[in-house]
């Protein structure tokens, strides 16, 4: 097992904080979004996007690039804010997100660069993403597929007949990845659907399951890059805090899909930037 660099760590930590403060001021300028899980997922996808994915922002279709799927694609703020770091997209084309004709829309469409599934219709990202990784088997090509869910999302049976055929057909170039913040949009997960013991049961369909905390960029970098091929599909359960890193949204429901009004928007970019100068003098020491 190696692990990454500490300048790495630190790259990505200050890169997932000016990600953050970013899809907080599209949030707000927007009036619109699902702010507490975009929160949440900052991290899981910085990792991706900025360490481990193989992608090309200049050719966002190369024929072996790793491929991302936002099953959770109510979350759409933080990959919009990723992809305009990432170059994917112009960071200009934020501000147009939630007006009348943006490229932008509530879900991520494949009009967008960078986005490989039209998703949000909770369920069907972890099928789609055994279909593109059987395709790679098939065509002996190298590329891996990463899914991002929810944890309100495992309710979805869909989810357990794509888990018994990535397991099925040995696929361990599929990484699924569970956003466990334990709140969707009418409470608790365990209130409205149990889903615990999560790890028990994706071990029973035979997958390799990784519990990580999913707001520890080097606990997220470091487990994906370890991942090794042992004909079996890898599930990380990420254990995140639904508005993770603007104090008073975490663990509060109702920032599922809140907007700040212009206090707690002041409040809220001012907690991001104190840490975004933290770790860019972190990083020039």
């Amino acid at each position: 097992m190696s692990n990454v660099t500490e300048a790495v760590i630190n790259r990505l930590q200050l890169q997932s904080e000016q990600i953050r403060k970013r899809l907080v001021e599209i949030v707000y300028a927007s009036k619109s979004g699902h702010i507490g899980g975009s929160l949440s997922s900052v991290e899981i996808e910085t990792a991706l996007y900025f360490h481990v994915m193989n992608i090309d922002p200049k050719n966002p279709k190369k024929e072996d690039r790793d491929r991302f799927i936002l099953s959770k694609g109510h979350s759409v703020e933080a990959l919009y804010s990723v992809l305009a770091a990432a170059g994917f997209i112009d960071d200009s084309l934020l501000e147009t997100y939630g007006k009348f004709k943006s490229l932008l829309a509530g879900h991520p469409t494949k009009k967008t660069p960078g986005v490989e599934l039209n998703s949000g219709a909770l369920g069907h990202g972890l099928a789609v993403g055994v279909g593109m990784a059987i395709a790679a088997k098939m065509d002996k090509k190298s590329y891996k597929t990463y899914v991002l869910m929810g944890d309100g999302e495992q309710g979805e049976g869909s989810i357990y007949e794509a888990a018994m055929s990535a397991s099925h057909y040995k696929l361990d170039n599929l990484v699924a990845i569970i956003d466990r913040n334990c709140l969707q949009i009418s409470g608790k997960t365990e209130d409205v659907m149990a889903l615990e013991p999560m790890r028990q049961r994706w071990e029973a369909f035979g997958w390799e399951v990784f519990d990580v905390d999913g707001n520890d960029i080097a606990d997220v970098t470091n487990t994906f890059v370890n991942m090794a091929p042992n004909n079996k599909p890898k599930l990380m359960i990420a254990h995140t805090t639904k508005g993770c890193g603007i104090s008073f949204m975490e663990k509060v429901a109702k920032w599922h899909h809140g907007i700040p009004n212009d206090e707690q928007y002041a409040e809220a970019i001012a907690e991001i930037e104190e840490r975004i100068q933290e770790y860019a003098n972190a990083s020039i020491r």
